[in-house]
């Protein structure tokens, strides 16, 4: 039987398509090649244009770190001179019953001392808190605190302050364990980089029955009357902006669970919502305070 008019010309046609697409495949394939020999050529010819470029961002970034931590000491320690009243209250409450730690080091205790180590002291806020003759052991990644530091503890010669040991609450492995009756820790766990791991470091570095008083500010926990500074919170953090003005600070974080968690025998905490008058530091009127014990 003849083959239907048709029907042939739809195979030639068909024949002819595949044709067309095998060569344009063909010719694609062949642009490719070349478009990735011309850019091994591009980087080949400009390796060394390339490389004091990728020098000259990795110095970019550190020298940036170093001007924000630089900023951030700065502005840390202009914020120091205003006092807040209330939030200052809040402290004095909080700390109370350090007076009532007994040191778990013979000598200190009798002449009623105790061994603090404050971790994340950036400039000394927290002086004012300690009981008499306190010999306080201290700790900040950051250091252009330094100075600031320095200046705040001539203020208070009743307390044995040490020099700022320029490391994190990750790392602080020079802390011999057992070896402090109360750890501190204000405003930091907002910028850790592990917060599991600091609050292992404090019950290894806390004397049994040692004690650990903390205040931070946290995430919204009240969203469904605070849920517009829960949205800004996330936004200003995940977007990097509120991190990279103040130095790795996070607005969205909250410690609570991992401290109920953390092993410690006793955990007293509470969240609550600060009273900050300012507009701006609303964002971080969410907040957890209270204290543990080993």
């Amino acid at each position: 039987m003849a083959d239907d008019p048709e029907a042939t010309e739809k195979r030639v046609e068909d024949l002819l398509m595949e044709e067309e697409e095998e060569e344009v495949l063909s010719e694609a394939g062949e642009e490719g090649g070349e478009e990735t020999t011309s850019l091994i050529n591009w980087i080949a010819n400009n390796f060394v244009l390339i490389v004091a470029l990728v020098i000259v961002l990795v110095v970019l970034k550190v020298k940036l770190k170093d001007w924000r931590r630089r900023w951030f000491a700065a502005f840390m320690n202009c914020m120091s001179q205003e006092v807040d009243v209330k939030r200052e209250l809040m402290k004095k409450e909080l700390f109370s019953s350090m007076s009532s730690v007994k040191s778990h080091d013979p000598e200190l205790r009798k002449s009623g001392a105790i061994k603090v180590l404050e971790i994340g002291v950036g400039t000394g806020t927290n002086f004012a808190y300690y009981p008499e003759g306190t010999r306080l052991t201290v700790i900040d990644p950051n250091p252009h605190f330094k100075h600031y530091y320095n200046e705040n503890r001539t203020k208070f010669p009743n307390i044995h302050s040490e020099d700022i040991i320029q490391t994190t609450g990750e790392e602080m492995d020079m802390i011999p364990d057992g070896s402090i009756d109360v750890v501190v820790v204000t405003l930091v766990f907002c910028s850790v980089e592990n917060t599991e791991k600091i609050l292992k470091n404090i019950l290894r570095v806390l004397a049994p029955g040692g004690k650990f008083y903390l205040y931070e500010h946290i995430k919204e926990f009240d969203t469904k009357n605070h849920s517009i500074r829960g949205l800004l919170q996330t936004i200003l953090t995940q977007s990097g902006i509120w991190p990279f003005l103040l130095d790795g600070c996070c607005l969205d974080r909250d410690m609570f669970q991992a401290l109920e968690n953390a092993g410690f025998s006793n955990v007293k905490v509470e969240r609550f919502h600060a009273d900050i008058d300012h507009f701006v530091f609303q964002l971080i009127a969410p907040s957890l305070k209270g204290e543990a014990e080993k």
